[in-house]
């Protein structure tokens, strides 16, 4: 197994790390643009392999596409993160070339691989990797949803002073602070709807909490968070890579499923050993149904910037 993330900044080794400390791959190559960045961060990872005890051979690269060849699983993170104030819409010019290239250099030497993209605005992004590399819609997942989810239990737990861990709950829609739809409705403790020991208003708060749970990082930080966001896109390789059948809300492209196509945009799937192998209908209501229309109708708007750009 072999395993690829491009962009060495905070996310991409965040996720090289927990990739490698799983032993998710006999071979893990990072790659960026900066001379010698991906290649430091190869090496200080490898020098913990002995303190960690995993064997995992971990190689740098800076923009040498050809150490990227015959990987299977291959993670996005390149461009620009966000900066306090910025959305993640406005980084679409800056990203959309980046990532487009990137994915077409990496689909020369891995024609087989799956693609998981990080990059920002990430529906956009998903989407714009989609139509330009022409790969079958299974092997092209956003992994947006698996993040937002991930904080939606974090704030549940937070307001019922329990482990998140014993706490089920669905982020879907864009992965943006306007477009995501935590669905509290559906969220369970132990199998129990949370709305058994919260109060509506309390869980509002959550929801918008959750909504916002990016930018709030990126203000006590002073860029994007990177631990959380590293730690979904390995949880969603080991995913495939041990063909687990595990359920996350992820970016896929849709041809109709919750009324919506030509778009990707955040649903719950089934991720295996060939990307993501089904779409789960969660049988939403008309408040839900109306919010997801109206979360994708913001994801297309931005869409149409890469039509304007020519990118698509």
């Amino acid at each position: 197994m072999k395993i690829t993330v491009v962009g060495a900044g905070a996310v991409g080794a965040t996720c090289a790390d927990n990739i490698a400390r799983k032993e998710l791959a006999s071979e893990l190559v990072l790659l960026d643009i900066k001379e010698g960045f991906a290649e430091g961060k190869a090496m200080d990872m490898m020098q913990t392999a002995m303190l960690l005890g995993f064997d995992t051979k971990i190689v740098g690269s800076t923009n040498d596409y050809a150490k990227t060849a015959g990987s299977d699983v291959v993670v996005i993170t390149s461009g620009l993160p966000r900066k306090p104030g910025m959305t993640r819409e406005e980084l679409i010019g800056i990203n959309a070339g980046i990532v487009k290239g990137v994915a077409e250099n990496i689909l020369k030497h891995s024609p087989n691989a799956i693609f998981l993209i990080i990059s920002n605005p990430m529906d956009t992004m998903t989407y714009l990797t989609y139509k330009a590399l022409g790969l079958p819609k299974n092997r092209v997942i956003g992994m947006g949803g698996a993040l937002d989810s991930s904080r939606f239990k974090y704030y549940l737990g937070q307001a019922m002073n329990c482990s998140s861990n014993e706490i089920h709950g669905t982020v879907i829609g864009g992965h943006g602070d306007t477009t995501m739809i935590p669905l509290t409705r559906l969220a369970t403790y132990n199998g129990v709807p949370v709305s058994k020991f919260l109060e509506a208003e309390t869980l509002k708060k959550v929801a918008a909490d959750t909504m916002v749970g990016g930018a709030t990082l990126t203000g006590l930080l002073g860029t994007s968070a990177w631990y959380a966001p590293g730690a979904a896109g390995a949880a969603m390789v080991e995913a495939i890579v041990r063909d687990e059948k595990r359920v996350f809300a992820s970016s896929i492209y849709l041809e109709g499923e919750y009324g919506q196509s030509d778009i990707c945009l955040g649903v719950p799937v089934v991720v295996g050993r060939n990307g993501w192998e089904k779409i789960i209908d969660f049988e939403l209501n008309e408040e839900e149904k109306t919010a997801f229309a109206k979360s994708a109708d913001a994801v297309r708007a931005m869409n149409n910037v890469l039509s304007d750009m020519k990118l698509v």
